[in-house]
Order: C-alpha cells, then structure tokens, then sequence
C-alpha cells in the first residue's frame, strides 16, 4: 500500500495532461531532487520519479492523474507534510491549464 495516494480528475485530454505532468516533472526534480523519467505510451503515460527515501509514479491519464508514492522509514513521519506539498504543486499546475472561460457570443438584447 503506498504512503501517498493521490487522485485529480481534469478535463485536459492527453496531450495537455502530458504537458501538466513534464511540468510537474520538472519541478520535482528542481525542487525535491528527484530522478523522473517519462515513459510514454499510447492511451497514458507513467512518471516515474525517485530519490533517497522515495519511490512512485503518476499515471497521466487523459482525463486524471493518479500518484503513488512509497516513502522510506525516514520521511514516512512527514508523509502528510509531503503530500500536502505535492497536491498543492498539482493542483496549481492543473489550474494554469484549466482553459479560460469563453466569452458569450451573441450579445443580450435589453429591452
């Protein structure tokens, strides 16, 4: 059973989901210093990311994302600070790709 599971539902298709996910990728690596490699496949993707103490994966789906990370007897004591820190990283990235709004069309006629 893994220390960390977390489950996003988004409206982002493949392609973007894959853009949120190398994003994320990124800034795991930056910022937690961990090793992710991407493995692409046809219908969804895995990130696989490591580091001293941790070990997971997030499946990029095109309509959500599903992280499973195992932590090490060390960070297991922070495992609520640590998936705090990764929902809040995801859900920000999922935000900025959220598509905007459409403006109405057609105008309102006032009578």
């Amino acid at each position: 059973m893994p220390d960390i599971h977390i489950h996003r539902d988004h409206a982002l298709g493949l392609e973007k989901a894959r853009k949120v996910a190398l994003q994320w990728a990124e800034d795991a690596e930056k910022k937690f210093d961990m090793e992710c490699t991407i493995v692409e496949g046809t219908t969804c993707d895995t990130v696989e990311f490591t580091r001293a103490g941790v070990k997971g994966e997030l499946l990029v789906e095109a309509h959500q994302f599903t992280l499973d990370a195992k932590l090490g007897f060390l960070l297991g004591a922070f495992s609520k600070t640590i998936e705090g820190e990764i929902e809040k990283n995801l859900d920000a990235l999922l935000l900025k790709s959220k598509p905007a709004a459409r403006k109405a069309a057609g105008k309102t006629a006032k009578k």
